[in-house]
């Protein structure tokens, strides 16, 4: 019998007071997968992050983690189930250290090879360095690699990062996604939100675009890169 995926949505719709912003989004992501949700600006791609997290609460459909119904409960329950947020903007805390914005949101959450100070640092040497360095004061790509090992130390099941690089200098988009290709061959499934198919397209299992709350095409990365012409219609490019 297979395996059930990690986290399933199915005929997700969410509102914004009488605006509806998702229609009916399905999809699914296995264990130890990486899958991205890519899409313009506006079509829906934080409000479906929003929705899993229970952030937005969905008003029909289902959202199941690890096999459970999470669809209606708080965001500090769905976290606590093992979702490991990098929020769009970031959103780490100014005023405390790097190091102190690790270390506030440890959770050991009894597994076998957990993520430690230690770990985060070989995997963002950077932030060894700047580890008494006040939040506000780091640069935006330092900001980001902490807001990654911040969730990183939740020891998530399940890491989405909205907006992974956007705003990020090209070489500080290379050092991420190098970092999270090391972080999936761990073992991590992960959901990306973010634009640049030439480097999701090396590193993903599978991609969803969405456009206008709807889930428009899906597939593997070598199915991706055989149509240019979806890259075209849903990003512009």
């Amino acid at each position: 019998m297979p395996e059930a995926p990690l986290l399933e949505l199915q005929e997700v719709e969410t509102r914004y007071g009488v605006s509806q912003v998702l229609f009916g989004v399905s999809l699914v992501i296995a264990r130890s997968e990486m899958v991205t949700l890519m899409g313009r600006n506006g079509m829906g791609k934080t409000t479906t992050v929003r929705s899993i997290m229970g952030l937005t609460q969905a008003s029909t459909g289902s959202i199941r983690f690890g096999g459970s119904e999470v669809r209606g409960l708080q965001a500090f329950r769905v976290a606590k189930l093992g979702i490991g947020l990098v929020p769009e903007g970031r959103q780490i805390f100014p005023n405390l250290s790097a190091r102190e914005n690790l270390v506030a949101a440890a959770n050991r959450r009894d597994v076998a090879d957990p993520w430690t100070l230690e770990k985060v640092y070989r995997l963002f040497p950077r932030l060894r360095e700047r580890a008494g360095t006040m939040g506000v004061e780091l640069s935006g790509g330092e900001q980001q690699m902490l807001a990654i090992g911040r969730a990183l130390m939740t020891n998530p099941r399940l890491l989405i990062l909205d907006e992974a690089t956007e705003g990020l200098a090209p070489i500080v988009r290379e050092d991420i996604w190098k970092c999270l290709l090391e972080v999936k061959a761990a073992g991590q499934t992960i959901l990306v939100i973010d634009k640049n198919v030439a480097a999701l397209t090396q590193i993903a299992d599978r991609h969803y675009f969405i456009e206008r709350g709807r889930i428009v095409w899906s597939g593997t990365s070598k199915e991706l890169v055989a149509a240019p012409q979806v890259q075209h219609r849903y990003l512009g490019i």
